[in-house]
């Protein structure tokens, strides 16, 4: 049984790794083991997992089960768009997949920006099981970016957002 709490510093070890094994399954196949290291290494660094769980209007979640520390989500308000808020990161282990822990996280992500009316994400054109995940969840298509996260990812993704009814 696992339950969502917010993140802290203690954990970001076990999200780094969470994050590592989670990219290698999802995007080995799509992208190849080289540049979903380098990503990985970028992204889910300890440094840049440090800043995310510092950076102001955001939340970082876990699932924890006492013992594994089985999914986890990051969410901030966006920078650039007001009443918005980004969906950044969810992710949950493959052995722990299907047992409603994405649900559980997104339920309580969904509701830690009151301010926000939207909530947008990226997610990557070829993971079926993401999109019906947000799908299923109220979101919709609105776009697409040439490179998902940053400038420099190269990692093609499809703009979904959801209007967060308060």
């Amino acid at each position: 049984m696992f339950f969502v709490r917010t993140a802290s510093e203690r954990d970001l070890a076990k999200v780094s790794a969470l994050l590592g094994e989670t990219w290698h399954a999802t995007y080995d196949v799509l992208y190849g083991v080289d540049k979903v290291t380098e990503l990985t290494e970028k992204w889910h660094s300890l440094p840049a997992l440090k800043a995310r769980l510092a950076r102001k209007n955001a939340e970082f979640v876990v699932a924890d089960s006492g013992k594994d520390i089985g999914g986890m989500g990051y969410a901030a308000m966006s920078e650039t768009r007001t009443k918005t808020a980004v969906l950044h990161q969810l992710y949950v282990l493959p052995k722990f997949q299907r047992q409603g822990i994405g649900r559980e996280m997104f339920a309580e992500l969904e509701t830690c920006f009151p301010d926000a009316e939207i909530m947008q994400l990226e997610v990557e054109p070829q993971n079926r099981q993401a999109i019906d995940f947000y799908q299923a969840h109220g979101f919709v298509k609105t776009g697409e970016t040439a490179s998902c996260g940053d400038a420099q990812s190269g990692i093609p993704a499809i703009v979904m957002e959801k209007p967060l009814n308060r």
